[in-house]
Order: C-alpha cells, then sequence, then structure tokens
C-alpha cells in the first residue's frame, strides 16, 4: 500500500477566522466543502471541520486522514494486519474513503482520489 501524505484533522467553532489562519500559515488557499452538515476546509495539510457538536464529537475520534494510492488495497491490507474496518469503503466528493482501528485502538481515515 503506497501512503502519500496524512491531513491533520483541526475542529474549530469558527471556520472562517481559522481558514484564515491556516491559509497563511500553510501558503495556501482552503478547499471547501460540505459533508453530513459539516463545513470543511482542506487547507495544505490541515482539514478544518466545523459544525453541529454532534457531528464534530464522531469526527474527533478520527486521529488523522491518511491519503493512499487505493482504498480498496488499504482495504485489504488492513484486515489481513488485523485492523477492523467501521465504514467504507464510500464515495466522497474527490474519492472514497473508509475509516479502520488498527489493532492499537486508534482510528484512521484512509482517503484515496479514485472515483468509484
Amino acid at each position: 500500500m503506497d501512503i502519500l501524505g496524512t491531513t491533520l484533522r483541526v475542529c474549530v467553532d469558527d471556520l472562517e477566522a481559522a481558514v484564515v489562519f491556516y491559509e497563511r500559515l500553510a501558503g495556501a488557499k482552503a478547499l471547501r466543502f460540505e459533508r453530513g452538515g459539516v463545513q470543511v476546509a482542506a487547507v495544505g495539510c490541515f482539514l478544518l471541520m466545523s459544525g453541529p457538536e454532534a457531528e464534530l464529537e464522531v469526527l474527533r475520534k478520527v486521529a488523522a486522514t491518511i491519503a493512499v494510492k487505493d482504498v480498496d488495497e488499504a482495504n485489504q491490507l488492513l484486515s489481513e494486519l488485523g485492523a477492523r474496518v467501521i465504514a467504507g469503503p464510500v464515495p466522497t466528493p474527490v474519492g472514497r474513503n473508509l475509516i479502520a482501528m488498527h489493532p492499537d485502538g486508534v482510528v484512521y481515515e484512509y482517503v484515496d482520489r479514485n472515483a468509484g
């Protein structure tokens, strides 16, 4: 499995103020979208999220987002290694993702840019 990079997940109260800060910090413009009532802004290696507390509570349980070449390949390897896939693979606005709990109990999101 090719790991292409990681994204740090940050839950914020004021998305607009956070975007200004992180755009300056990362030297990049935010890519914005909404998912499940949560407003999201991807800025460099940061994924800023703001929305209803009930939704953010779930999102805070995911330690990081890991970009991979192929989510299906990640799914197979994670299962072989004893990780438990909690959700997915499912389509996202830019590809596919899955959520997996590693044997140590840490939860990660795996994403690719493959339509499917």
